[in-house]
């Protein structure tokens, strides 16, 4: 009979492991994935404020199981996207007014000061491709495509806090991000606004061109602050 010795146990450990890797790797990717799907559909209205979540139903509409379903899940709760509750199926968590103007203060504060960073820090190459990106900007504007503008807005916006070098602050805001983004999707409601943001981002791009960081935090700033004023007449309105 064959006596297993310490290296053949190692190496089906070893085998073991790199497979339960495997599998680790493979879970949270579709975990990450089904994450992504659901934020935007959140973001989108997809997933309406106060609706719930339907496990069997996400399952099959997404072609996964429940475990990754519900680690993405969990990463929607801790941005505040969705509420779990115990024995009974999680919601999407409805857009609260006073939080929104807590969060836009906070985004303002941690956007100005990347900005304001980024004047003096980012390189001539990077603000040739943030010029690019605003050119992009320009012509989606003038072709009425909401989802593909909102999406470059968002990029625009993290180019310009990891213009600050300052990963503290990029990380910062990006675990703020998640739960801004549903109020900034909703802001191109407003009539005018995509036009009025537009400009807004020019401006900011010439100050930092200038390299100009005083005036480049103010910019961005009132360009946030804007945001939050639109948001406020929606949900008034």
């Amino acid at each position: 009979m064959h006596m297993i010795t310490d290296t053949e146990a190692s190496v089906a450990d070893d085998t073991g492991s790199a497979t339960a890797n495997r599998r680790r790797i493979q879970t949270t990717s579709l975990a990450q994935e089904a994450y992504r799907i659901l934020q935007r559909m959140i973001v989108h209205g997809e997933l309406a404020p106060g609706e719930r979540i339907v496990e069997p139903a996400l399952c099959e509409q997404l072609g996964i199981s429940r475990t990754p379903l519900r680690e993405a899940l969990r990463m929607l709760a801790s941005e505040g996207l969705i509420a779990t509750r115990r024995n009974r199926n999680a919601v999407v968590t409805r857009i609260d007014p006073q939080e929104l103007e807590h969060l836009f203060e906070v985004e303002a504060g941690i956007e100005s000061l990347a900005v304001g960073l980024a004047a003096e820090r980012m390189t001539n190459t990077e603000l040739k491709q943030l010029e690019a990106l605003q050119e992009r900007l320009e012509k989606l504007l003038a072709k009425g495509d909401r989802d593909a503008y909102f999406e470059l807005n968002q990029r625009i916006h993290a180019l310009l806090v990891a213009g600050a070098k300052n990963p503290v602050l990029e990380e910062t805001h990006r675990r703020l991000l998640g739960r801004l983004e549903r109020a900034r999707y909703l802001a191109l409601d407003r009539i005018g606004r995509w036009q009025e943001s537009t400009d807004e981002h020019r401006a900011i791009l010439e100050a930092l061109k200038a390299r100009d960081g005083e005036r480049a935090r103010r910019l961005l700033a009132d360009h946030v602050q804007h945001t939050g004023e639109s948001i406020t007449e929606i949900n008034r309105g």
